[in-house]
């Protein structure tokens, strides 16, 4: 990794500045990509923003910039893209400080500002070191999003074109998977969502492997799929639907043939136990059959340590003694069947017992919901 200081001028920052709205801030005589296209918007509110000319009127130090050399030449901001913007925007005369604006100073107050001195760090290296470098000064003021830090050591024309697709207001994933993800598009959490599906949560890989494509149009008709299975295969859309690992669900599941009708009365009945189960396991559940998905409620230590007590530390089924640690607390009526987390429902048995009791009901429970066993 390469990291060169160098000094430069307001003035020379400012020549060639242009905000061309969504298709990115530039500046440095064309040279500097303040903000690529689609990248997140001025976020600094207008005390931040005065603080920053402020420093520079009384010619204080300002934090150190980082800029990433480009490959194909020129360079783009990794750190200090706020405070850039800030700077130009008063420049250009978009807002005032104390009632002045840059064009109404004195011409010597003018020249002071346009010959501060900015301390910029020049970046260059391979892929690699660029993000873990960038992720290690990533520390003050507006912090980049990890994927914001991809995109930028990654940078090129399929990053441009994935940002169009993922991370504007309103972007067609937006558009078509708000609600069935978190986060926010223009932080860039729906593009590294959409990444960590289609590469198994292997990011760096997979943009390595493509930052040099022409476009994303693979990962976007991927998403498109996965949004597609979804409401097919789950036809009803239900709140707590949001955040789950839906790319994964469809990498595994997309091939297997379900009933859409039968999937939707499971997912009904299983509702009737929200207040004991956790709803977002249901879909994991529908899928894999495994019923830790559902996080069914459990025993709080003191239940279980007056059970344990109450039956003479032994296991209420082969009746032998155990130390507490190697027993488990279970529900004598299971949940599926009304039973409460409560003392009078709850008996202690060994790990072996309680394993056998609880693919029992397992069992009893797919068969109730017609759910076929998968393997895990």
């Amino acid at each position: 990794m390469n990291i060169e200081l160098n000094e430069i001028t307001i003035k020379e920052l400012h020549d060639g500045y242009e905000d061309k709205v969504e298709e990115g801030v530039v500046g440095y005589n064309g040279k500097l990509d303040i903000r690529p296209r689609y990248q997140r918007e001025f976020i600094y509110d207008d005390k931040k923003r005065n603080a920053v000319i402020d420093t520079i009127s009384k010619n204080h130090p300002l934090n150190s910039i980082y800029w990433a050399v480009k490959n194909g030449g020129g360079y783009e901001v990794i750190d200090g893209q706020q405070r850039i913007i800030s700077i130009c925007q008063y420049v250009e005369g978009d807002f005032s400080i104390n009632n002045k604006y840059f064009h109404s100073l004195q011409p010597n107050e003018k020249e002071k500002i346009l010959n501060y001195r900015l301390a910029i760090y020049f970046c260059s290296g391979t892929d690699s070191e660029k993000l873990e470098w960038f992720q290690t000064i990533n520390i003050a003021g507006e912090e980049l999003t990890t994927q914001e830090l991809r995109n930028a050591v990654y940078s090129g024309s399929w990053v441009t074109h994935a940002k169009i697709y993922f991370s504007k207001r309103g972007c067609p994933a937006y558009q078509i998977g708000a609600y069935y993800l978190d986060g926010s598009s223009i932080r860039q959490d729906y593009l590294q969502t959409a990444i960590q599906w289609i590469s198994n949560g292997k990011i760096e890989n997979y943009m390595s492997k493509h930052h040099h494509d022409p476009d994303a149009k693979s990962l976007c008709n991927y998403f498109e799929n996965v949004i597609d299975w979804i409401e097919k295969t789950f036809i009803k859309r239900r709140s707590f639907m949001k955040g789950l690992p839906w790319g994964l669900f469809y990498n595994k599941y997309k091939d297997e043939v379900f009933d859409s009708s039968e999937l939707e009365k499971t997912t009904s009945e299983l509702i009737k136990f929200s207040d004991k189960i956790k709803p977002k396991g249901i879909y994991e559940f529908i899928l894999t059959s495994d019923p830790k998905c559902l996080s069914p409620r459990t025993f709080p230590e003191n239940i279980k340590h007056r059970v344990y007590e109450k039956q003479n530390n032994v296991c209420n089924t082969c009746k032998k003694k155990f130390d507490l640690s190697d027993m488990e607390a279970d529900h004598i009526k299971p949940w599926f069947n009304n039973g409460e987390t409560i003392e009078e429902n709850c008996q202690m048995l060994c790990a072996p017992h309680h394993y056998e009791k609880t693919t029992r009901q397992t069992r009893i429970l797919r068969e109730r919901l017609k759910i076929k066993e998968k393997k895990q």
